[in-house]
């Protein structure tokens, strides 16, 4: 683990860390302590080696990475469309409601129609009486979730006028009354010792994960995995969050969205695929990492030698593009609208007399800029720290400084104020110009501010530029691929292209760009979409592609 308390490697660092946060602070040290990076990711049959130096190629966080698909709220509680739609509503809404803590805000009752009829329904469904039978607690929760609520739902005929109308669906028309009572009842169940090695599958005689339940199946799930998380995992139950590694959770999740999808008329899903959406899993592929592998020693080896001029940042595709697998490309310039190498400041737009410290804190210094340690500034005035150094008297200080107003602050923020942030662990600093604003759409602004000035290089079109050997000099083009790798990756995305040096080739010469562009559109239109937290609108990230000088 890099720190900058401590010796960092003089020659170079490799690095195939999966989260986002791990990459930034790495790539942040790196600059540092002024020693090259080699970067890499893989996701399915899809990987990339990059090579980073300071001030002579791009940094790892040049290329802003696009937010994370995101759904309002009254399609994934009311209109969903894609499975994935019900995997969210299943983790985030209904999941968080039945074992989490019960008094935090939840939409899993907003309905396009009249909310407030369901309001005192829902508070009698979610909470288990004193003394009240598991199985009777299951059936009620799975009628309401997946009748009454649908029937709430249909009310609004203006909603299904261009929509297929979904179908209430009550436990009394899944399952019989014998089956109902039989579920669950097998010797399997008493086998189970360790709390989280408890399984629904297991209790009901299900193996294949791979296995698409059908309706009845996922009825029995559901009553099984809530029944089982009362009587084995009570304790836990009110503190639970989800947790893709933990068995009754997917079981719980997967067997939810099928019966929701098979409401709206979505096509069911195994356990095996519910668990990838619900984790926002790539399985990763060995031949992949070997290859990606491979190249990261290639690369180190022309570090270490001091070939700059030699340095490749190469893509692996998943099908052939001219005869071709790998892709390398020469690196790019530092990106001058970069605030983490090229010190260019942002914007911040946001409401001064409403919006307070914490939000800035919480949203954008740590949320969006990545610092784990961060120092906030206004001019002279040391608004905002933390760190083990600071007595009780400044903790305190500190603390109170958060729930102020921005405008209210001992040292005032308004409109035409500069902070200046830093994170002393990771050496860096950057200034946000402050811009007041009173208004924000509720919608398409939920936070209420707007980080800005964080950008790709200007684009150049119409130019067409080729690959570059291993180890050649050559116009290049960069291919956008997404850095994954299995488990518990985080989706990064970057574009980019480079202009042409000196006299362009023939295009039969060229890697046709298109073919790549192709190939890239044809993985992404594959991959699974799914954010991790349900929020209020649905974003169009626009990918547009930066296209930047290459070395000399």
């Amino acid at each position: 683990m890099l720190d900058n308390q401590s010796q960092v490697a003089r020659d170079a660092v490799l690095k195939f860390r999966p989260q986002i946060n791990a990459r930034r602070h790495v790539n942040r040290l790196c600059l540092a302590a002024d020693v090259p990076l080699v970067e890499s990711g893989t996701t399915g049959f899809l990987g990339q080696v990059t090579v980073h130096v300071k001030a002579k190629t791009e940094c790892y966080e040049c290329q802003p990475k696009p937010a994370p698909k995101t759904y309002p709220v009254c399609t994934i509680t009311s209109t969903p469309s894609k499975f994935v739609h019900c995997i969210v509503w299943a983790k985030d809404l209904l999941f968080s409601k039945l074992f989490g803590d019960k008094n935090q805000e939840n939409d899993l009752n907003v309905r396009s129609g009249d909310a407030s009829s369901s309001s005192e329904r829902s508070e009698d469904v979610f909470v288990r009486k004193l003394d009240e039978d598991i199985d009777q607690y299951g059936r009620r929760v799975y009628d309401h979730v997946f009748g009454y609520n649908i029937e709430m739902a249909l009310s609004n005929e203006e909603t299904w006028r261009n929509r297929n109308r979904p179908r209430p669906i009550y436990i009394r028309d899944v399952l019989s009354a014998a089956l109902t009572q039989q579920n669950g009842n097998t010797e399997n169940t008493k086998t189970e010792v360790d709390a989280l090695s408890v399984s629904a599958m297991v209790s009901l005689g299900l193996k294949n994960p791979q296995e698409v339940w059908s309706l009845v199946e996922n009825s029995r799930i559901f009553l099984e995995a809530l029944k089982l998380f009362f009587s084995k995992r009570e304790q836990e139950v009110g503190n639970l969050s989800f947790d893709k590694d933990d068995q009754l959770a997917v079981e719980f999740v997967t067997a939810a969205a099928n019966i929701r999808a098979s409401s709206f008329g979505i096509p069911l899903h195994s356990l095996f695929e519910a668990k990838g959406i619900a984790g926002n899993i790539v399985h990763a592929v060995a031949t992949t990492n070997a290859i990606i592998a491979g190249l990261i020693v290639i690369e180190a080896i022309k570090v270490l030698c001091n070939e700059t001029s030699n340095y490749r940042m190469t893509y692996c595709l998943e099908h052939p593009s001219r005869k071709m697998l790998l892709m390398p490309v020469e690196p790019f310039e530092p990106n001058k609208n970069c605030y983490v190498c090229s010190e260019t400041p942002l914007l911040l737009e946001i409401n001064t007399h409403r919006s307070k410290l914490r939000d800035i804190v919480e949203k954008i210094v740590k949320a969006r800029l990545g610092m784990s340690l961060p120092l906030v500034m206004h001019g002279a005035a040391l608004l905002y720290e933390v760190g083990d150094d600071l007595d009780e008297a400044m903790v305190a200080n500190y603390s109170a400084n958060l729930d102020k107003v921005l405008s209210e602050l001992p040292s005032s923020v308004t409109g035409g104020t500069v902070l200046t942030v830093e994170d002393l662990q990771q050496e860096l600093s950057c200034n946000i110009n402050i811009k007041h604003r009173e208004e924000f759409d509720e919608e398409k602004e939920p936070d209420g501010m707007i980080l800005s000035g964080w950008s790709q290089a200007l684009t150049t079109e119409n130019h067409k530029t080729s690959p570059a050997g291993n180890g050649t000099s050559t116009s290049s083009q960069a291919v956008p691929v997404e850095a994954v790798v299995d488990d518990e990756l985080e989706m990064l995305t970057g574009g980019t292209e480079t202009l042409p040096l000196g006299k362009k080739r023939k295009i039969s010469d060229n890697l046709n760009a298109s073919s790549i562009s192709e190939e890239m559109s044809k993985r992404k239109a594959e991959e699974r979409e799914l954010d991790s937290h349900v929020v209020v609108l649905e974003e169009s990230m626009d990918q547009g592609n930066g296209k930047k000088k290459r070395l000399q």
